[in-house]
């Protein structure tokens, strides 16, 4: 069988990790809490972690777990992690802006994929909200109370009524408004990336 064809081991994924950092062995187990002699055991492939050890080492030195596994064929299965959490406004994390009130929901469950936003629209004009807002990923808004008119760098404004909603790339400079003869208007919102760190860039965004 063909060398590129054989996933790396736990071990070299490891030694890819500290050599990319410049790390010692030493300096590896002082920021992980692993001792030296296990990870030089895993890095020979002579050992391997368990995956409380692996959520450890995961945590402590700020990588992904999809680091700490090679990537698998065809027949890899997906691993199920089994989270959930309830949303309630109640429990939601609240930010209000000018333009916007938000809620974030399901915030004690970290590392999401997907942040799902309740939000209150009050912006009565693209002039009143002002530049047009662009972060990672992607979005879906949908329209639980009133109408909003959706503007976007490279499309024609649109207006939605309750019940309609619209999915665009987030990084397209974008903004929602309350359309002509509402007051306000109450939205679900749903930001999808790729990249774990959404969370933290869109609180610093509307914040």
């Amino acid at each position: 069988m063909p060398e590129h064809s054989t996933p790396p081991t736990l071990g070299a994924l490891l030694r890819g990790i500290r050599a990319r950092h410049g790390w010692t062995l030493k300096e590896m187990s002082g920021k992980s809490g692993i001792p030296v002699s296990t990870l030089s055991k895993v890095e020979h492939d002579r050992l391997t972690l368990t995956y409380d050890k692996l959520q450890q080492l995961s945590r402590r030195l700020d990588i992904r777990m999809s680091e700490l596994f090679a990537e698998g064929g065809e027949e890899s299965t997906p691993q199920v992690t089994g989270r959930r959490s309830i949303g309630t406004m109640d429990r939601a994390v609240r930010v209000v802006t000018p333009n916007y009130d938000y809620s974030y929901l399901c915030t004690d469950l970290r590392n999401k994929r997907m942040i799902p936003i309740i939000t209150r629209i009050r912006a009565k004009s693209a002039s009143e909200f002002g530049d047009l807002v662009r972060h990672q990923g992607e979005e879906f808004i949908y329209v639980i109370e009133g109408k909003i008119e959706v503007h976007s760098e490279f499309y024609d404004p649109v207006v939605l009524d309750a019940g309609e909603g619209i999915y665009l790339d987030s990084s397209m400079g974008h903004a929602y408004v309350v359309a002509d003869g509402f007051r306000e208007a109450l939205v679900l919102g749903v930001c999808s990336s790729a990249d774990e760190g959404l969370i933290d860039s869109l609180m610093s965004l509307h914040a």
